[in-house]
């Protein structure tokens, strides 16, 4: 579809004068060209208008800002006088739902704004340069530099909403429990689904779940700072990528050990971390243990002068913590250290992002995370290059996401933000009804047992890692999905209750999934399910206009540090044909996109058909002996047996086919095979017979 119908079609009609005008500066580009040549004067009316149009737009987009602002400002004085009246009628709460719904709604619309503006701009820039030979990107960046309506997140506005909105559900009553909940825990387990979301969906999902879940804020009392929402992680691994290639396959007693902080690089405070993976068959839950050591001391831990005792020695003194939590998390350290000591683990690989956090306070048992800016960065010397040396971290950057100072050989900078819907549920209970909807949206692509790590590794050290995870085929594909249903941030009418409108035909509530072909891998994925597919794979690029053969389109280059030496290490990944599905609509049915197979269904078709190869091939290598080394009667036997496998090979193949045909349409139809193997028995059955019958009728003739 092209961008100037997207831009119609999707823009606020109350808004339609201050968008981009985006079809008068297509038409400026086609009024000359290909016919006559672009002269100096054609680029003086062209920049002119593209600057009247940034200029229009980051006016409009300002002064909209400011009026959220003000009625945020306005909205916040009328719930704390509505919270300190002695008995508010429920009117007024309402009342207030419903406008702080309104406030929702016009960030949603504005967000949307900036987003379809700064895309208009980047496109026609693009063809311009295109199509006329004057380079002017580098001139227009600038000038979005010096306007940069682009750049706003909108995340101080979403806290603050979030805390007037929280107010209002709870009626003005005060929340119990600690408003860093989540924070202080060393030991933990929950049940944890993983998403995608890309750059477009992130504001509207935000906004949405604010509705259910306050926005988690560990220091209330403080002003809000970008770097606050900031988490850096350096994991540690040896030179054998033990601990990659564990967390990878998902083998039991699997470890991963890392180095955590939250904000900017003086933070005082570090977490030694470390992630248990646990088999299913051991009755026991994978967990995450960790414990706190000041950053001055942590060199001196890592290499064994720092000890246990010295560093539990204070707490023991002045915590509050109980003495068997002191005895556990003694016992932690002392483990972490010793591996790291003994398996000579160091640092590989640092993980960034900005989290923000939904979550009721003090109370673990629905937690959403939102992880956006994403970036993984190299912290390893393998390479002859010393980047952290012999410290713990490297110290040459800090929290200044996109980190320009970077060579691109030394970050992958992840395009989508990670979403994790964390459940602590009584057996047997259902998650709640809007989580389950949401995860059935169109907002977010479900990609199960997603590791940030395994990622890292797998896109930086691609030379020295000889396994991939499955989902990096998945890279290539636009996560992006039309809107189905109503669901979404609806602007409320005066009559009703401002709460986000639902599909309600999502699901049952039963289990967190998304669409037919996720729902296969999520029933495949648990976790003891290993990261690994049977071998690389891929699904087709559904992009329009992505139709490249060529083997090095096949991988997103995440960064040139990317996959660009995969093939070299025989990291084969077919490229599947394209299905082209011609569905029979009505007129008034909006079309929606179906999302391919996952490749892992298409392994499990094959590895069944090679199954029955290898039968048959046992069988071929029996008969070709007896054909060659046996008497008359041996003889006959090889020709039966070579007549079975030729059956048998065939009914394989056919049935192969069949299979393939049924989950490329995403039928869900009997993929169970009801009567090969009883065939193939009665078949080996009749051959054996036959073979002792003429033996035994040889030998009685003799």
């Amino acid at each position: 579809m092209k961008f100037g119908h997207t831009l119609k079609t999707s823009l606020n009609p109350e808004w339609t004068s201050f968008y981009m005008d985006y079809d008068a500066l297509k038409a400026l580009l086609k009024k000359k060209l290909p016919q006559n040549e672009w002269t100096e004067e054609d680029e003086s009316k062209f920049v002119e208008q593209l600057e009247k149009e940034l200029a229009k737009v980051y006016n409009f987009q300002r002064v909209k800002l400011s009026d959220i602002t003000k009625h945020i400002q306005e909205e916040a004085k009328e719930v704390d006088s509505l919270c300190n009246k002695e008995h508010p009628e429920e009117e007024e709460f309402t009342a207030c739902e419903v406008e702080l719904s309104k406030i929702i709604a016009d960030v949603h619309d504005l967000a949307k704004f900036t987003r379809l503006n700064y895309t208009g701009f980047l496109k026609i820039v693009k063809k311009h340069d295109k199509v006329t030979n004057w380079i002017i990107k580098p001139m227009f960046s600038a000038r979005l530099n010096a306007k940069p309506f682009y750049k706003e997140n909108y995340e101080t506005l979403i806290i603050r909403i979030s805390t007037l909105y929280d107010r209002v559900r709870t009626r003005g009553k005060e929340r119990h429990g600690d408003a860093g909940a989540g924070g202080k825990q060393s030991a933990f387990v929950r049940n944890t689904t993983k998403y995608w979301v890309h750059p477009d969906n992130i504001t509207e999902l935000k906004l949405i779940i604010l509705k259910h879940l306050p926005v988690l804020v560990f220091n209330p009392n403080k002003e809000f700072e970008t770097q606050d929402s900031a988490i850096s992680s350096v994991y540690y691994d040896n030179d054998d990528f033990e601990l990659y290639m564990g967390r990878l396959e998902k083998t039991e007693g699997a470890e991963a050990i890392r180095m955590r902080w939250y904000g900017g690089m003086d933070t005082k405070t570090i977490f030694v971390e470390r992630k248990t993976h646990h088999e299913d068959w051991t009755g026991e839950k994978s967990v995450k243990a960790r414990f706190p050591i000041k950053e001055k001391y942590l060199n001196s831990f890592l290499k064994g002068e720092y000890t246990t005792d010295e560093l539990f020695s204070k707490m023991k003194e002045q915590s509050n913590k109980s003495p068997k939590e002191i005895e556990e998390l003694e016992q932690l350290a002392q483990e972490v250290q010793y591996s790291i000591i003994t398996k000579k683990y160091h640092p590989v690989v640092r993980t960034f992002y900005n989290r923000t956090a939904f979550q009721l306070p003090g109370d673990a048992r629905v937690r959403i995370s939102l992880d956006t800016e994403l970036c993984l960065i190299r912290e390893d010397n393998s390479d002859g290059v010393t980047r952290c040396g012999d410290n713990w971290r490297r110290m040459d950057i800090g929290v200044d996401y996109p980190f320009r100072q970077l060579p691109d050989s030394e970050i992958c900078r992840f395009p989508y933000a990670v979403l994790e819907v964390k459940l602590q549920t009584q057996f047997g209970q259902e998650p709640p009804q809007w989580i389950t909807e949401l995860v059935n949206s169109h907002l977010v692509e479900s990609v199960p047992k997603f590791s940030k790590f395994i990622h890292g590794c797998a896109t930086l050290l691609e030379d020295k890692i000889n396994v991939l995870p499955f989902w990096l085929p998945q890279m290539e594909i636009d996560i992006r999905k039309p809107a189905t249903g109503a669901f979404g941030v609806q602007r409320p009418d005066a009559v009703h209750s401002s709460a986000t409108s639902f599909d309600s035909t999502a699901g049952d509530g039963s289990k967190l999934t998304t669409d037919d072909s996720v729902q296969i891998a999520m029933a495949e994925a648990t976790e003891s399910t290993p990261l690994l597919p049977p071998r690389p794979g891929t699904k087709n690029d559904l992009e329009e206009g992505s139709g490249s053969s060529t083997g090095t389109n096949l991988l997103k280059k995440l960064s040139p540090a990317g996959l660009q030496t995969v093939f070299k290490k025989s990291k084969v990944i077919f490229k599947r044909q394209e299905v082209e599905q011609q569905q029979q609509q009505q007129a008034r049915t909006r079309s929606v996109a179906v999302a391919a197979p996952p490749a892992k269904t298409f392994f499990a078709n094959e590895r069944t058909f090679l199954s029955w190869l290898r039968f048959t091939l046992l069988l071929g290598a029996l008969s070709i002996g007896l054909l060659n080394f046996s008497d008359h009667i041996g003889q006959v036997s090889a020709i039966i047996f070579t007549v079975l496998a030729m059956i048998v090979m065939m009914y394989a193949l056919y049935n192969f086919h069949v299979r393939s045909n049924l989950i490329k349409r995403k039928e869900t139809g009997d993929f169970s095979d009801k009567y090969g193997p009883a065939l193939l028995t009665l078949l080996m059955v009749i051959g054996v017979s036959l073979n002792f019958y003429l033996r035994i009728a040889s030998e009685g003739l003799e």
